[in-house]
């Protein structure tokens, strides 16, 4: 019996929080929120998370290297776009999607009440990967509990034979 070849990635984002943008996470809008991440595209550091996560298992590079700020067609992409642009090249890498996680750290939104909607649409964005969805706080510690930004951190396994 021969074993696929699997690998494991990382990915980790974070983006400050102003005025005047939208609330992107996850890949839903949450306009109760009223400030929203600063950034390039729309700033949505749950599928950014998770695009560094599935670029760096299968050794494609990460955010920077496939959407940075020097490629002008991916400003303002929201993160479905660079979730499906990111499983295109996976699968096209030869690479199959088999699991991912990722875990919000923020005091706001509250994710809690939207979670499956989030993980759908993440999913969706994935083709249809199943993906799990976390979050916690900083019980108001540093500039994450003051308000001031938004993280996430993510886990994806990838396999092929």
């Amino acid at each position: 019996m021969s074993w696929p070849e699997l690998r494991t990635g990382i990915g980790v984002d974070v983006h400050p929080l102003v005025q005047g943008r939208p609330m992107v996470l996850a890949c839903l809008e949450w306009p109760e929120v009223g400030v929203g991440p600063e950034g390039h595209s729309d700033a949505d550091v749950a599928a950014h998370a998770v695009c560094d996560a599935l670029l760096t298992a299968t050794g494609l590079g990460d955010l920077g290297v496939v959407f940075g700020t020097d490629r002008p067609e991916w400003a303002g992409a929201s993160g479905s776009a660079l979730l499906g642009e990111t499983a295109r090249l996976v699968a096209e890498a030869g690479w199959r999607i088999m699991s991912v996680a990722v875990q919000v750290v923020a005091e706001v939104p509250r994710l809690s009440a939207r979670r499956d909607e989030a993980q759908a649409a993440l999913s969706a964005a994935l083709g249809g990967v199943q993906v799990a969805l976390a979050a916690t706080t900083t019980d108001h510690l540093g500039f994450l509990g003051r308000r001031e930004g938004v993280a996430a951190v993510a886990t994806a396994l990838v396999g092929r034979e």
